[in-house]
Protein backbone atom coordinates (compact mmCIF):
# COMPACT_ATOMS: atom_id res chain seq x y z
CA UNK A 1 0.00 0.00 0.00
CA UNK A 2 1.49 3.34 -1.06
CA UNK A 3 1.51 6.41 1.16
CA UNK A 4 -1.36 8.17 -0.61
CA UNK A 5 -3.58 5.10 -0.40
CA UNK A 6 -2.72 4.63 3.29
CA UNK A 7 -3.65 8.24 4.08
CA UNK A 8 -6.90 7.99 2.11
CA UNK A 9 -7.87 4.85 4.03
CA UNK A 10 -7.29 6.79 7.25
CA UNK A 11 -9.72 9.45 6.02
CA UNK A 12 -12.24 6.69 5.27
CA UNK A 13 -11.82 5.36 8.81
CA UNK A 14 -12.65 8.80 10.21
CA UNK A 15 -15.55 9.50 7.84
CA UNK A 16 -17.88 6.53 7.57
CA UNK A 17 -20.50 8.20 5.39
CA UNK A 18 -23.21 6.04 3.83
CA UNK A 19 -23.99 2.33 4.04
CA UNK A 20 -21.38 -0.41 4.49
CA UNK A 21 -21.60 -1.13 0.76
CA UNK A 22 -21.07 2.54 -0.11
CA UNK A 23 -18.06 2.71 2.21
CA UNK A 24 -16.55 -0.46 0.74
CA UNK A 25 -17.04 0.78 -2.82
CA UNK A 26 -15.50 4.13 -1.91
CA UNK A 27 -12.41 2.45 -0.46
CA UNK A 28 -12.04 0.28 -3.54
CA UNK A 29 -12.32 3.24 -5.92
CA UNK A 30 -9.89 5.37 -3.92
CA UNK A 31 -7.40 2.51 -3.94
CA UNK A 32 -7.79 2.16 -7.71
CA UNK A 33 -7.30 5.91 -8.17
CA UNK A 34 -3.96 5.81 -6.39
CA UNK A 35 -2.88 2.98 -8.71
CA UNK A 36 -4.08 4.95 -11.73
CA UNK A 37 -2.14 8.02 -10.60
CA UNK A 38 0.95 5.85 -10.14
CA UNK A 39 0.50 4.45 -13.65
CA UNK A 40 0.24 8.02 -14.95
CA UNK A 41 3.64 8.82 -13.47
CA UNK A 42 2.67 10.62 -10.27
CA UNK A 43 4.79 9.88 -7.20
CA UNK A 44 2.01 8.62 -4.97
CA UNK A 45 4.54 7.44 -2.38
CA UNK A 46 5.27 11.11 -1.70
CA UNK A 47 1.70 12.42 -1.98
CA UNK A 48 -0.77 13.41 0.72
CA UNK A 49 -4.55 13.44 0.08
CA UNK A 50 -4.42 17.25 0.40
CA UNK A 51 -2.08 17.36 -2.62
CA UNK A 52 -5.02 16.62 -4.96
CA UNK A 53 -5.16 19.23 -7.72
CA UNK A 54 -7.05 19.86 -10.91
CA UNK A 55 -4.30 18.31 -13.03
CA UNK A 56 -4.68 15.00 -11.16
CA UNK A 57 -8.43 14.99 -11.76
CA UNK A 58 -8.03 15.82 -15.45
CA UNK A 59 -5.42 13.08 -15.86
CA UNK A 60 -7.63 10.49 -14.16
CA UNK A 61 -10.65 11.36 -16.30
CA UNK A 62 -8.60 11.16 -19.50
CA UNK A 63 -7.24 7.77 -18.48
CA UNK A 64 -10.69 6.41 -17.68
CA UNK A 65 -12.04 7.67 -20.99
CA UNK A 66 -9.05 6.25 -22.88
CA UNK A 67 -9.59 2.93 -21.09
CA UNK A 68 -13.15 2.88 -22.43
CA UNK A 69 -14.90 3.18 -19.07
CA UNK A 70 -18.62 3.91 -19.36
CA UNK A 71 -20.11 7.28 -18.46
CA UNK A 72 -21.82 5.62 -15.49
CA UNK A 73 -18.55 4.20 -14.16
CA UNK A 74 -16.76 7.53 -14.56
CA UNK A 75 -19.60 9.40 -12.83
CA UNK A 76 -19.47 6.98 -9.90
CA UNK A 77 -15.73 7.56 -9.62
CA UNK A 78 -16.21 11.32 -9.86
CA UNK A 79 -18.62 11.16 -6.92
CA UNK A 80 -15.78 9.62 -4.90
CA UNK A 81 -13.35 12.28 -6.15
CA UNK A 82 -15.83 14.90 -4.89
CA UNK A 83 -16.00 13.13 -1.54
CA UNK A 84 -12.20 13.17 -1.40
CA UNK A 85 -12.04 16.87 -2.24
CA UNK A 86 -14.66 17.71 0.40
CA UNK A 87 -12.71 15.89 3.09
CA UNK A 88 -9.56 17.90 2.35
CA UNK A 89 -11.42 21.22 2.30
CA UNK A 90 -11.34 21.68 -1.47
CA UNK A 91 -15.00 21.03 -2.31
CA UNK A 92 -15.08 23.77 -4.95
CA UNK A 93 -12.15 22.30 -6.89
CA UNK A 94 -14.12 19.55 -8.65
CA UNK A 95 -16.24 21.02 -11.44
CA UNK A 96 -19.51 19.84 -12.93
CA UNK A 97 -19.14 16.63 -14.95
CA UNK A 98 -20.16 18.46 -18.11
CA UNK A 99 -17.08 20.70 -17.81
CA UNK A 100 -14.91 17.59 -18.11
CA UNK A 101 -16.78 16.31 -21.16
CA UNK A 102 -18.30 13.37 -19.31
CA UNK A 103 -21.39 12.08 -21.10
CA UNK A 104 -24.75 12.64 -19.50
CA UNK A 105 -26.54 9.75 -17.85
CA UNK A 106 -30.20 9.88 -16.93
CA UNK A 107 -32.21 7.18 -15.15
CA UNK A 108 -35.99 7.33 -15.53
CA UNK A 109 -37.96 4.96 -13.33
CA UNK A 110 -41.27 6.82 -12.84
CA UNK A 111 -40.99 6.20 -9.11
CA UNK A 112 -41.46 8.87 -6.47
CA UNK A 113 -38.09 9.57 -4.82
CA UNK A 114 -39.20 12.68 -3.00
CA UNK A 115 -38.65 13.29 0.71
CA UNK A 116 -40.61 15.54 3.01
CA UNK A 117 -39.81 17.12 6.37
CA UNK A 118 -43.39 16.76 7.58
CA UNK A 119 -42.77 13.52 9.47
CA UNK A 120 -39.21 14.30 10.62
CA UNK A 121 -38.57 15.62 14.12
CA UNK A 122 -36.03 18.44 13.82
CA UNK A 123 -36.49 19.71 17.37
CA UNK A 124 -33.19 18.27 18.59
CA UNK A 125 -31.21 19.28 15.52
CA UNK A 126 -28.84 22.25 15.28
CA UNK A 127 -30.84 25.32 14.16
CA UNK A 128 -28.34 25.87 11.34
CA UNK A 129 -28.86 22.37 9.94
CA UNK A 130 -32.63 22.37 10.44
CA UNK A 131 -32.97 25.76 8.73
CA UNK A 132 -30.83 24.61 5.81
CA UNK A 133 -33.05 21.55 5.44
CA UNK A 134 -36.13 23.76 5.41
CA UNK A 135 -34.59 25.91 2.67
CA UNK A 136 -33.86 22.79 0.65
CA UNK A 137 -37.47 21.78 1.06
CA UNK A 138 -38.83 25.23 0.15
CA UNK A 139 -36.48 26.15 -2.72
CA UNK A 140 -35.07 22.86 -4.00
CA UNK A 141 -31.52 23.80 -3.00
CA UNK A 142 -28.62 21.41 -3.07
CA UNK A 143 -26.99 20.53 0.24
CA UNK A 144 -23.95 22.80 -0.22
CA UNK A 145 -26.15 25.67 -1.44
CA UNK A 146 -28.34 25.46 1.66
CA UNK A 147 -25.31 25.47 3.96
CA UNK A 148 -23.54 28.40 2.28
CA UNK A 149 -26.82 30.31 1.88
CA UNK A 150 -26.52 33.99 2.85
CA UNK A 151 -30.02 35.47 3.21
CA UNK A 152 -28.93 39.09 2.69
CA UNK A 153 -27.14 38.26 -0.56
CA UNK A 154 -29.98 35.98 -1.69
CA UNK A 155 -32.60 38.69 -1.21
CA UNK A 156 -30.66 41.03 -3.50
CA UNK A 157 -31.85 44.20 -1.73
CA UNK A 158 -35.50 43.09 -1.55
CA UNK A 159 -37.52 42.77 1.62
CA UNK A 160 -38.73 39.32 2.65
CA UNK A 161 -42.36 40.49 2.44
CA UNK A 162 -42.20 41.71 -1.18
CA UNK A 163 -39.29 39.74 -2.69
CA UNK A 164 -39.98 38.17 -6.08
CA UNK A 165 -36.96 35.86 -6.15
CA UNK A 166 -33.78 34.76 -4.45
CA UNK A 167 -30.38 34.62 -6.12
CA UNK A 168 -27.66 32.04 -5.53
CA UNK A 169 -23.99 32.97 -5.70
CA UNK A 170 -21.69 31.09 -8.09
CA UNK A 171 -19.45 29.94 -5.24
CA UNK A 172 -22.37 28.16 -3.56
CA UNK A 173 -23.50 26.19 -6.59
CA UNK A 174 -22.52 23.03 -8.43
CA UNK A 175 -20.51 23.88 -11.53
CA UNK A 176 -20.40 27.56 -10.53
CA UNK A 177 -23.76 28.32 -12.17
CA UNK A 178 -25.37 31.29 -10.43
CA UNK A 179 -29.15 31.21 -10.68
CA UNK A 180 -32.41 32.83 -9.63
CA UNK A 181 -35.33 30.98 -8.02
CA UNK A 182 -38.80 32.59 -7.94
CA UNK A 183 -40.68 33.07 -4.69
CA UNK A 184 -44.18 31.69 -5.15
CA UNK A 185 -45.41 30.76 -1.67
CA UNK A 186 -45.82 32.00 1.89
CA UNK A 187 -43.82 28.96 3.02
CA UNK A 188 -40.77 30.27 1.15
CA UNK A 189 -41.12 33.70 2.77
CA UNK A 190 -41.41 32.14 6.22
CA UNK A 191 -38.21 30.14 5.70
CA UNK A 192 -36.37 33.18 4.35
CA UNK A 193 -37.45 35.20 7.37
CA UNK A 194 -36.27 32.45 9.72
CA UNK A 195 -32.95 32.10 7.86
CA UNK A 196 -32.37 35.85 8.02
CA UNK A 197 -33.05 35.93 11.77
CA UNK A 198 -30.58 33.09 12.33
CA UNK A 199 -27.76 33.96 9.91
CA UNK A 200 -28.09 37.76 10.10
CA UNK A 201 -25.34 39.05 7.77
CA UNK A 202 -23.63 35.64 7.55
CA UNK A 203 -24.40 32.20 6.16
CA UNK A 204 -26.03 29.07 7.56
CA UNK A 205 -22.66 27.67 8.54
CA UNK A 206 -22.16 28.36 12.27
CA UNK A 207 -19.66 31.23 12.75
CA UNK A 208 -17.34 29.04 14.82
CA UNK A 209 -17.16 26.28 12.18
CA UNK A 210 -15.53 25.80 8.79
CA UNK A 211 -17.56 24.41 5.89
CA UNK A 212 -15.66 21.12 6.17
CA UNK A 213 -16.37 20.74 9.89
CA UNK A 214 -20.03 21.66 9.48
CA UNK A 215 -20.39 19.20 6.58
CA UNK A 216 -19.10 16.38 8.78
CA UNK A 217 -21.72 17.23 11.43
CA UNK A 218 -24.42 17.58 8.75
CA UNK A 219 -23.70 14.10 7.37
CA UNK A 220 -23.93 12.49 10.80
CA UNK A 221 -27.21 14.27 11.56
CA UNK A 222 -28.91 13.55 8.23
CA UNK A 223 -27.80 9.91 8.29
CA UNK A 224 -29.32 9.61 11.77
CA UNK A 225 -32.54 11.18 10.43
CA UNK A 226 -32.45 8.64 7.55
CA UNK A 227 -32.60 11.30 4.85
CA UNK A 228 -29.04 10.73 3.61
CA UNK A 229 -27.73 13.47 1.33
CA UNK A 230 -31.21 15.07 1.36
CA UNK A 231 -31.54 14.98 -2.44
CA UNK A 232 -35.11 13.75 -2.00
CA UNK A 233 -36.07 17.25 -0.84
CA UNK A 234 -35.13 18.55 -4.32
CA UNK A 235 -37.36 15.88 -5.82
CA UNK A 236 -40.21 17.12 -3.65
CA UNK A 237 -39.65 20.73 -4.72
CA UNK A 238 -39.60 19.77 -8.41
CA UNK A 239 -42.81 17.77 -8.08
CA UNK A 240 -44.59 20.57 -6.23
CA UNK A 241 -43.53 23.08 -8.89
CA UNK A 242 -44.77 20.81 -11.67
CA UNK A 243 -48.19 20.52 -10.02
CA UNK A 244 -48.26 24.28 -9.47
CA UNK A 245 -47.36 25.10 -13.09
CA UNK A 246 -49.18 22.29 -14.93
CA UNK A 247 -52.25 21.88 -12.74
CA UNK A 248 -51.87 18.09 -12.38
CA UNK A 249 -49.22 15.78 -10.83
CA UNK A 250 -46.09 14.68 -12.66
CA UNK A 251 -45.89 11.03 -13.81
CA UNK A 252 -43.59 10.04 -10.91
CA UNK A 253 -46.47 10.89 -8.56
CA UNK A 254 -49.67 10.61 -10.58
CA UNK A 255 -48.85 7.84 -13.03
CA UNK A 256 -49.30 7.75 -16.80
CA UNK A 257 -51.86 9.81 -18.73
CA UNK A 258 -52.26 10.90 -22.34
CA UNK A 259 -51.29 14.53 -22.93
CA UNK A 260 -52.90 16.73 -25.53
CA UNK A 261 -50.63 18.54 -27.98
CA UNK A 262 -51.05 21.75 -25.99
CA UNK A 263 -50.20 19.93 -22.76
CA UNK A 264 -47.10 18.42 -24.37
CA UNK A 265 -45.87 21.86 -25.37
CA UNK A 266 -46.57 23.24 -21.91
CA UNK A 267 -44.93 20.20 -20.28
CA UNK A 268 -41.75 20.95 -22.23
CA UNK A 269 -41.71 24.59 -21.12
CA UNK A 270 -42.46 23.71 -17.49
CA UNK A 271 -39.73 21.08 -17.38
CA UNK A 272 -37.23 23.57 -18.80
CA UNK A 273 -38.21 26.11 -16.16
CA UNK A 274 -37.90 23.59 -13.33
CA UNK A 275 -34.54 22.45 -14.70
CA UNK A 276 -33.25 26.02 -14.48
CA UNK A 277 -34.63 26.48 -10.97
CA UNK A 278 -32.82 23.33 -9.87
CA UNK A 279 -29.55 24.53 -11.38
CA UNK A 280 -29.49 22.25 -14.42
CA UNK A 281 -29.33 23.27 -18.06
CA UNK A 282 -30.74 20.06 -19.54
CA UNK A 283 -34.43 19.33 -19.83
CA UNK A 284 -33.93 15.55 -19.82
CA UNK A 285 -32.58 15.62 -16.25
CA UNK A 286 -36.06 16.57 -15.04
CA UNK A 287 -37.27 13.05 -15.87
CA UNK A 288 -35.22 11.84 -12.89
CA UNK A 289 -37.27 14.12 -10.62
CA UNK A 290 -40.62 14.10 -12.39
CA UNK A 291 -40.76 10.86 -14.37
CA UNK A 292 -41.66 10.50 -18.05
CA UNK A 293 -44.97 10.53 -19.92
CA UNK A 294 -43.59 7.84 -22.25
CA UNK A 295 -45.29 4.47 -21.74
CA UNK A 296 -43.01 1.87 -20.22
CA UNK A 297 -40.65 4.41 -18.67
Amino acid sequence: MNRLEYKLMQICDRNKDGSHTTQANRRSMLSQMTEDLKTLGYKVKDMQPSDLKGRHINALIKKWQDDGKSAGTIKNRMAVVRWWSEKIGKADMVKDNSIYGIENRVYVTNTDKSKTLKDIDLSGVSPYISQSLRLQDAFGLRREESMKFQPIYALDGQSVETAKHIRLKESWTKGGRARVIPITSDKQRQELKAALALAKDGSLIPPEKTYKAHLATWEKVTNALEIGQTHGLRHGYAQDRYLQLMGFPCPAVGGYRELTELEKAKDHDVRMQISEELGHSRINITSVYLGSWTKGA
